[in-house]
């Protein structure tokens, strides 16, 4: 019998990998599997030697940092016909219980509209479009995340990712086990605060209402004026939609959707750099694609959650190339060998938790840990 093997796919799945080893093992007397052994020697010291890292594994995806323009424009007014048409639906004349589901898929889309909005801010797509910058303005402030203080804490966040004494501008505050305990009593519980789950949970208030638009406001009012009118523009929606339609309208067509939308986005953007098996440096062991590819998951989800998440699960990739357009990420990870052993995280209740529990970095086992308070 003829033996064929595709040698790629054997040492880009770990699980192969092993069971062809025992497989050579096991049968390593037959002659016909010799020329196998030779090749698979062959590759394993090729993959070795000729792995790419550092710049040439950047540079790799830089062919992949080409926006096709009419996707672009497909995805994002696509999105936001969605957007609008899920939340006109609270305003109908129907039960609430058929609207309801509505609004909650309203919060995902919205998720989905963000992360196309991000993208634009990272200069992936839509460039040198007037409208694209009227829409992606517009929303920027609908969403309380206006474009002044997301590009400037979002590309500080991507240019300090992982330096451990550094990491807490623009994503979620990261001590050493040593660092929190010499802190005061009150630092320690703002620390544990701003991590707990519950706080995740309500990020339209924590994340969005006070730390994109009030706290950019006391720290830099004249480089945020945006952040003003989002908080103004947000009060007078919810202010016009109360008085015009009621309570329950308010519910469905605002509360709902920023609740759910907020609380996701959070989640995600907590679970991408605070995973098990993540890795913080300090300034002198840190390097760009280290810090996308040990300190980035991707989080496995299902066609439906890559869908209205726009693909930002593929966060290690993003972090090693934020040009790359979102509907390019699977692109990549399917053409570029290096980059399909990412480490994974998901949305099931079971890897959520153990995200969740992870408090501080102990510097001597070199991993993030739950929180043991001393005595």
């Amino acid at each position: 019998m003829r033996i064929t093997h595709n040698l790629h796919n054997v040492f880009s799945n770990p699980k192969q990998l092993l069971s062809h080893t025992l497989l050579i093992v096991y049968t390593a007397f037959n002659k016909e599997y010799l020329s196998f052994i030779k090749n698979y020697i062959k590759y394993f010291v090729i993959f070795a030697l000729f792995m790419r890292k550092g710049k040439e594994l950047i540079l790799a995806t830089r062919e992949f940092a080409k926006e096709v323009r009419w996707k672009s424009w497909y995805y994002t007014l696509t999105t936001l016909f969605l957007l609008i048409a899920c939340n006109s639906v609270a305003f109908l004349n129907i039960p609430v219980l058929v609207k309801i589901p509505f609004s909650i898929l309203d919060g995902c889309i919205m998720v989905r509209f963000f992360v196309i909005y991000h993208d634009y801010l990272h200069h992936a797509i839509l460039q040198k479009s007037k409208l694209a910058n009227l829409i992606f303005t517009l929303f920027g402030i609908y969403i309380l995340a206006p474009k002044s203080i997301w590009k400037r804490s979002h590309d500080y966040h991507h240019n300090h990712n992982s330096k451990i004494f550094s990491s807490s501008v623009g994503s979620y505050p990261v001590l050493s086990k040593e660092k929190f305990f010499s802190l005061p009593k009150s630092e320690q519980n703002a620390y544990l605060f701003v991590r707990n789950p519950i706080t995740i949970s309500f990020g339209y208030i924590v994340m969005f209402i006070y730390g994109m638009c009030i706290l950019s406001l006391v720290n830099g009012k004249s480089k945020h004026k945006d952040s003003l009118v989002a908080l103004i523009v947000h009060a007078l929606l919810i202010t016009l939609v109360t008085i015009f339609f009621g309570w329950k309208i308010l519910l469905l067509a605002v509360l709902i959707p920023f609740l759910i939308s907020s609380a996701l986005g959070s989640y995600l953007f907590y679970a991408q750099h605070n995973f098990p098996g993540v890795q913080f440096k300090e300034k002198e062991g840190w390097t760009y694609e280290g810090a996308a590819l040990e300190s980035s998951s991707y989080m496995k989800t299902n066609a439906f959650w890559r869908w209205s998440s726009a693909n930002i699960g593929y966060h290690h990739i993003h972090h090693l190339n934020a040009r790359i357009p979102f509907y390019r990420l699977p692109e990549v990870m399917e053409k570029i060998p290096e980059l399909q052993h990412p480490k994974i995280t998901t949305l099931k209740p079971w890897d959520i938790a153990k995200c969740l529990r992870l408090k501080v970095w102990d510097s001597d086992i070199q991993k993030m840990v739950p929180l043991k308070v001393k005595a």
